[in-house]
């Protein structure tokens, strides 16, 4: 066996220390530990009541959470939102945007191969400096090239790259359930106004029937001497108040219709809803609100992702303080002729590590590192204020479906007494005791309270569209499914008003 020259032994054995170490620090990164920034969460909402703690899947299906109104125009009008909307197909374009850049920050961490080739014929100057005798002044130069240059990556500046694209890869698809859920939510809350304008507009219909006939009562009173024309101006202002009120209503429906048709893709112009003056069916959604399904709202999760980041962001900005280390093998042919060209004589090749650093720039790395971590601070109160406003909203839409649920009681006793009194103002109006004022004044007051009642309908469906919005999302029409501990609570006889399935 040949003995090996101590030369190469040295210079082998000084190859493993450099790869050895190039190897360890590797794992070098300048990004500061990730945290998400504290918030204060409350162990339960004040208007919810009480509720056992639930701990939902992290994955849980968004789609179909209008299925529990149990209208299947509301459903066909909704999927239509999420394949013919042009928000949702930009929203798409800008994750698909952000999934490309991933894709170039992650190029970062594997080698880069290069080939050249060219056939050149040229001619040099006579007259060129430090031209040697006998270089002649006509020759070729062809040359094949294949390189391969990879960065270490030793301070994690690569590393931190493909993190802070994936962050802003995770926050463009949880931008896109956000835009998805808005306009889920704005098209609800636009059709269930177009439907409680339906109902109001049915009852305006019946409204100005019923004055007719009073009209033509108060007429035929009138004519027998017994009705003055006092009476017959208050019946006919009745009659034509009531009609200007049915087209108002039908002018506003018809705005709540063309959004319906934009939201869905559709040109105003070629859309149109048939009235149902069927009454909307208002789900009965739990009181109490487990706070840690607010972080399954898709902007929150936005908020957090730019947090993390940004993180990673200062770690990119400190790793430009230090030298990039990279290692390059490059070897081909080069021959003045063509034929031979691809032989041992006219082959070619380097090998070795290259630095290179920057040492003055004026302070422009400092500044950069500087607004690295303002952004940080920036994307942090961001996300504090996301949550802040998430609270808000679910305890504001809590408030009105507990608010509303008693109101509307009470406005259901008051409609049954508006509605006794119109009928015995109409009886004491036949028989002569009452003045036709007496009846005007109980006919508005009973529309009034009608209308009072539908209006109070409609803003309890749409507080309930807006604390499913609050939750993120993720109704299903079977209800919210509890998780395993609220089950077994639930086995146990605890009443569970938490909700695992919204988010």
């Amino acid at each position: 066996m040949a003995e090996r020259n101590p030369h190469t032994t040295r210079n082998l054995r000084r190859l493993c220390v450099a790869l050895a170490a190039a190897t360890l620090m590797s794992g070098c990164s300048f990004a500061p530990t990730y945290h998400a920034p504290p918030t204060s969460i409350p162990t339960t909402f004040k208007e919810g009541g009480a509720w056992q703690l639930a701990r939902p899947a992290d994955r849980v299906p968004r789609d179909a959470w209008w299925s529990v109104y149990r209208d299947p125009v509301l459903d066909r009008l909704e999927v239509q939102v999420a394949v013919a909307n042009p928000d949702v197909a930009a929203a798409i374009a800008r994750h698909d945007e952000a999934t490309s850049y991933l894709a170039q920050a992650r190029s970062g961490l594997f080698p880069t191969i290069g080939a050249d080739a060219s056939v050149i014929r040229q001619r040099q100057s006579d007259d060129r400096p430090l031209r040697g005798t006998g270089q002649p002044s006509v020759y070729g130069a062809n040359t094949v090239d294949v390189g391969i240059s990879y960065d270490l990556d030793l301070w994690g500046k690569v590393r931190n790259e493909v993190s802070a694209g994936r962050a802003a890869m995770q926050a463009s698809e949880a931008d896109l359930e956000s835009v998805r859920l808005s306009l889920q939510a704005n098209l609800a809350d636009a059709y269930f106004n177009l439907r409680g304008l339906d109902a109001q507009q049915q009852l305006l219909n019946d409204t100005i029937d019923t004055y007719q006939r009073a009209l033509k009562l108060t007429l035929s009173r009138h004519a027998g001497g017994i009705a003055s024309d006092l009476d017959v101006s208050r019946a006919q202002t009745q009659l034509d108040t009531a009609r200007a009120s049915a087209d108002d209503i039908a002018a506003r429906r018809a705005l709540y219709e063309h959004a319906i048709a934009s939201l869905t893709g559709t040109p105003a112009s070629n859309f149109s809803l048939d009235p149902d003056t069927a009454e909307a069916y208002l789900p009965s959604l739990p009181t109490g609100v487990p706070a840690a399904l607010l972080q399954r709202r898709p902007d929150i999760a936005a908020a957090e992702r730019r947090v993390a980041q940004a993180n990673a962001q200062i770690g990119v900005a400190k790793a430009a303080f230090f030298p990039d280390i990279s290692l390059g093998l490059d070897g081909g042919y080069q021959s003045t002729t063509l034929s031979p060209w691809l032989m041992a004589p006219n082959e070619m090749w380097s090998v070795g590590p290259s630095l290179v650093m920057t040492l003055f720039d004026g302070g422009r790395r400092a500044a950069i590192t500087r607004q690295a971590r303002a952004k940080l601070a920036e994307n942090g109160a961001k996300y504090k204020a996301a949550v802040l406003l998430a609270f808000q909203q679910v305890e504001d839409n809590l408030a009105q479906l507990h608010h509303l649920g008693d109101e509307a009681q009470r406005q259901n006793e008051a409609l049954v007494a508006a509605q006794r009194t119109l009928t015995l103002s109409m009886s004491r109006y036949r028989d002569g005791v009452v003045s036709y004022l007496d009846v005007v004044t109980a006919q508005t007051t009973e529309l009034d309270t009608q209308i009072a009642a539908l209006n109070l309908n409609t803003r309890r469906l749409l507080a309930s569209v807006g604390l499913i919005e609050a939750l993120g999302g993720g109704w299903s029409a079977d209800g919210p499914k509890a998780a395993p501990d609220v089950q077994a609570a639930q086995t146990r006889g605890t009443p569970s008003h938490s909700v695992a399935n919204a988010g």
